[in-house]
């Protein structure tokens, strides 16, 4: 149906090098390095993309599963925290914490979150990542 694209460039040994990131449609280039990664550097990093991407991804799912439920959302706010951990191979993403609230006009909490539970099984984002534990905090306002 449609393919993205992105784009990274690193110059340089682990600790000392850098990099920069660009995502296909030119709407963000970013740098990264090893601080901006494993502690508290300038720039950005692979986790942080993936964050947003899952954000949303999982925004747009839960609108979409609301409205064909005959709920349309007037607000769907979402934020994502990637965890990277030391493992024993090296690093890995180990969890992600999905944490979202939303305006929708005549739905109860019960079916407010059997929709935000859908989402989090079916958005895209959440399908490529389901080798790493997902949990999902929703609220209703």
């Amino acid at each position: 149906m449609v393919a993205r694209s992105s784009e990274a460039e690193w110059r340089g040994d682990l600790r000392q090098g850098k990099g920069t990131m660009k995502l296909g449609s030119g709407a963000f280039e970013g740098s990264y390095s090893f601080p901006s990664r494993f502690e508290s550097g300038q720039g950005t990093n692979p986790e942080e993309l993936i964050a947003a991407a899952h954000a949303g991804c999982f925004s747009m799912a839960l609108s979409a599963g609301l409205s064909q439920a005959g709920k349309p959302p007037t607000r769907v706010y979402t934020s994502a925290r990637v965890h990277l951990d030391k493992v024993d191979a090296g690093f890995a993403i180990t969890r992600i914490e999905l944490e979202t609230e939303a305006e929708v006009p005549g739905i109860d909490d019960a079916a407010f979150q059997q929709q935000a539970q859908a989402a989090k099984a079916n958005c895209p984002v959440s399908k490529a990542l389901a080798g790493t534990e997902i949990t999902l905090k929703a609220v209703l306002r």
